[in-house]
Parts: structure tokens; C-alpha cells; sequence
């Protein structure tokens, strides 16, 4: 499919989503605030398509003072630190707030991201976003990263996420760059929602 062709399903499809969506989603940016009073927005630079870096959207599911508490979790729990080095990610996070904890299970927290949809710097189907201490782990393959941009939902997303390994993850984002088609992201969206309620690999 051309590339302008895409980029108007992109922009159509994230628009209907966060209009239809917008009531619930103002909702939750209320119960973040009174949860944890603070920034309802979180911010955080990835690297996108043709290695560009962007600011990544999602609401805040963590604690104000994240960045303290998990340097402090991370260096007094070896098995967190090697689980942090190994996927960037802590299945038992002390940073998360309930109901970041929630949030996270149910993909709500990534609703945001829509607004990166609309602006160009991601699509709804392909990789996950990464940061660039991530990079190393997609060694030579990083270029086939750079390729397309990164997406809401894709391979890795609704086939097990954080359960599965960073080697894998690497595998199914190339496999996507390489096939990428309408029939596949057709099939990829339509495996999202029952990925998100079974919210398998999901924390």
C-alpha cells in the first residue's frame, strides 16, 4: 500500500478512536490526578521511524518520584536488577500506582498514544516503541526497526508481550517489517482486543 495511503488510515483511525473514546479517557485522566495528585501525562523519549526520536505519550501509571524509588529497588534487589537489565521492564514494579497497576493490565495506559498516531510518529499497527538503551538488543536488525513507524499494536504486542524474551520480541518486530501488509495489520488489529482483555504479558 502507498505510504500517503497508510498515513490516512492512521490519522482516520486514531481520530474515530479518541472521539468515540474521549469522555472515558477524560474520565481517567481525573481519577489519575486524584490517585496520585501530579502530571496526568507521562512523556518519554523513543526512537521511531529513520531512527528519529520522538516523545512517547501514555498516562502516568507511576508515582511522581518513580526515577528515585526504582534506583533504590534496583540497587538493593540483585534478581530485580538482572530482570530490569535483561527486558527493561519489572513484573512487580514499585513505582506503579494501583491504579497505574490496572491501567498497565488493561493497555489503558498507551490511549494516548493515539496523539503521536496524529502527529506522524507512530502508526496504529507496528514495533513497539523503544528507547535508545534498546538498541543493542536489536543489534543488525535495528535497521529493520527503522524502517516503518513504531506502532499501538503489532506481533509482539498481541502475542504475549513482557512474557516473552527480548530475542523474541527482535524476531516477531523483523518478521512484521518484512511481511507487512494490509491483510496483516487487518489481522494484527483484530487480535488486539482479545490480547488487552486476556492482558497476557501485560504488567
Amino acid at each position: 500500500m502507498d505510504a500517503a495511503i497508510w498515513r490516512l488510515f492512521d490519522m482516520v483511525a486514531a481520530f474515530l478512536i479518541l472521539t468515540f473514546m474521549l469522555p472515558f479517557l477524560a474520565m481517567l485522566a481525573v481519577a489519575i490526578f486524584i490517585s496520585d495528585p501530579g502530571p496526568v501525562f507521562y512523556r518519554h523519549r523513543r526512537l521511531g521511524q529513520g531512527g528519529r526520536y520522538f516523545q512517547c505519550m501514555k498516562f502516568r501509571t507511576m508515582r511522581v518520584d518513580g526515577d528515585a524509588i526504582l534506583a533504590e529497588h534496583l540497587s538493593t534487589s540483585a534478581a530485580a536488577k538482572r530482570e530490569w537489565d535483561a527486558t527493561h521492564k519489572l513484573r512487580n514494579d514499585p513505582r506503579v500506582t494501583p491504579l497505574g497497576a490496572v491501567m498497565r493490565k488493561l493497555s489503558l495506559d498507551e490511549f494516548p498514544q493515539l496523539l503521536n498516531v496524529l502527529s506522524g510518529d507512530m502508526s496504529i499497527v507496528g514495533p513497539r516503541p523503544i528507547v535508545e538503551q534498546e538498541v543493542q538488543k536489536y543489534g543488525s536488525y535495528f535497521e529493520h526497526y527503522c524502517r516503518v513507524r513504531p506502532g499501538l499494536t503489532g506481533i509482539w504486542q498481541t502475542s504475549g508481550r513482557s512474557d516473552t524474551s527480548y530475542h523474541q520480541r527482535v524476531t516477531m518486530d523483523v518478521a512484521y517489517v518484512r511481511r507487512k501488509s494490509v491483510t496483516l495489520d487487518m489481522w494484527l488489529m483484530a487480535k488486539t482486543l482479545p490480547a488487552v482483555l486476556l492482558a497476557k504479558g501485560s504488567y
